[in-house]
């Protein structure tokens, strides 16, 4: 057995086994991670699609995924290749792309109006080694590097990628212990702790998809923004509306009037309150 490092989780994995993320393997006594480099999706992308809205605002930037995640949202919109049955399989036939030739086609697409790499779609950080070794790549090329996480790794992890990310977008998924365990399969507290590292040395925006009867209390936002704002008020807060998803399919969508009166909420403690899915 060898014990992963990487997330809240620990997970302790038998050579040659797989973690809970489904991307992480115990390889001659070492833990790896068995999708390095395996690509399940490539898009030159809006930035505001991250969505970042105060980092290089009208810009395109190449997006890349992988498969695996080590939380468990029943609503999941990426759910074909983060912990679905279809996600799983994508070990075998997801395809292989070397960091030097994901740098180099993310610096062909520069005259396109590329500004770098977002490593995006799954959870990145499950396969943080291939984004550190591609994201060094792209600064010595003079491109940015753009991390889209649910931020639920270990500081060690952070610490590693901070020098090489210019931007993140982080779910704080919600507020409550409730509501991070029970339903999401995650740990709030690791989220707290990665969020306010992060935002010491890189560009930090929020997302809070606001799902009903779960996180959708003006009591929580209040709390949650105050949080934020703990930090620094300017951190960037988008709060977006549900719809239903994978196994919560037969959920109602989030009304566009509370995703408003939220926000309004929010903005009582942040200077820059974002609606997003209305």
């Amino acid at each position: 057995m060898a014990r992963c490092g990487v997330c809240f989780r620990r997970c302790e994995i038998p050579e040659g086994g797989l973690g809970f993320c489904g991307a992480r393997t115990n390889e001659n006594g070492t833990v790896v991670a068995a999708n390095y480099g395996r690509i399940t999706g490539l898009a030159l992308d809006p930035i505001e699609k991250k969505p970042l809205r105060r980092f290089h605002p009208g810009a395109l930037i190449l997006s890349a995924g992988s498969y695996g995640c080590n939380l468990r949202c029943p609503f999941c919109q990426n759910h074909e290749i983060s912990w679905s049955k279809e996600a799983m399989r994508l070990a075998e036939t997801a395809e292989s792309i070397t960091p030097e030739a994901l740098a180099e086609t993310a610096l062909r697409l520069h005259p396109r109006g590329n500004i770098g790499l977002a490593f995006t779609y799954n959870e990145p950080l499950i396969g943080w080694e291939f984004v550190r070794d591609t994201a060094r790549l792209t600064h010595e090329m003079g491109l940015v590097n753009v991390l889209v996480t649910n931020g639920t790794a270990e500081l060690p992890v952070l610490e590693a990628l901070l020098p090489l990310i210019d931007a993140m977008n982080i779910d704080l998924k919600g507020f409550t212990e409730r509501y991070y365990t029970k339903v999401l399969g995650g740990d709030l507290q690791t989220v707290k702790a990665f969020i306010a590292r992060a935002a010491r040395s890189c560009h930090v925006e929020l997302t809070t998809l606001i799902v009903p009867g779960e996180n959708d209390t003006e009591e929580e936002m209040r709390s949650l923004s105050a949080w934020i704002a703990m930090l620094d008020p300017e951190i960037p807060l988008h709060i977006s509306r549900f719809f239903p998803r994978f196994s919560w399919s037969d959920r109602p969508a989030t009304s566009v009037a509370l995703i408003y009166r939220l926000a309004d909420i929010a903005r009582e403690s942040l200077r820059f309150v974002f609606t997003g899915n209305c």
